[in-house]
């Protein structure tokens, strides 16, 4: 990944405080969102590590998977296939469900796909702005299991996962989470 883009993004983030009285901060990288130049970088440089695999579809969580899963389906030029949470209310059609461990917050992570959108076969690249504990991954690696596709590795703007959580989901990041301070 260009050097560029790297800093545009670190330059582009920042913690906040949410609760004066919290003892936490907050990531805020909405700034990214709003950058024309890390819009058009971030898909292409995200497939970079995995174009030579070639993915068939792209899947992310939502909800900033709903950002930049379609950035990197469009620059490997395959689709996108949307995570969703449960309390997405009216999925039409079939779903595939899979619960992953606690995430950063301790809270049980639940994600599913639409059945007609996986499958059997599909190599998937799976993609998240920031992986912390990987909870969202192991559901979405979980639910390619259960409908026979196999996915390649997760593509991600920031890692935060301990060394060996980052080689199990082979996640391949942009910025280390030591990066941003």
């Amino acid at each position: 990944m260009g050097n560029e883009l790297q800093q545009r993004l670190i330059d582009l983030f920042q913690w906040f405080d949410p609760d004066p009285d919290g003892t936490h901060l907050v990531s805020d990288h909405s700034g990214w969102w709003r950058d024309p130049v890390v819009l058009a970088g971030l898909g292409p440089a995200l497939v970079r590590p995995f174009r030579t695999q070639r993915p068939t579809v792209v899947v992310a969580p939502a909800l900033t998977g709903l950002i930049i899963g379609p950035l990197a389906a469009t620059a490997l030029g395959v689709g996108f296939v949307p995570a969703y949470k449960p309390d997405e209310r009216h999925l039409p059609g079939p779903v595939s469900w899979a619960q992953g461990p606690a995430d950063y917050r301790e809270r049980n992570v639940r994600l599913g796909v639409l059945d007609r959108h996986l499958a059997p076969g599909d190599r998937v690249l799976v993609v998240d702005d920031w992986v912390a504990t990987g909870a969202q991954l192991r559901a979405i690696y979980t639910i390619c299991a259960a409908r026979g596709a196999e996915p390649l590795g997760t593509a991600a703007v920031v890692d935060a996962c301990p060394p060996e959580v980052s080689r199990k989901l082979r996640i391949r990041a942009l910025l280390d989470a030591a990066r941003l301070g």
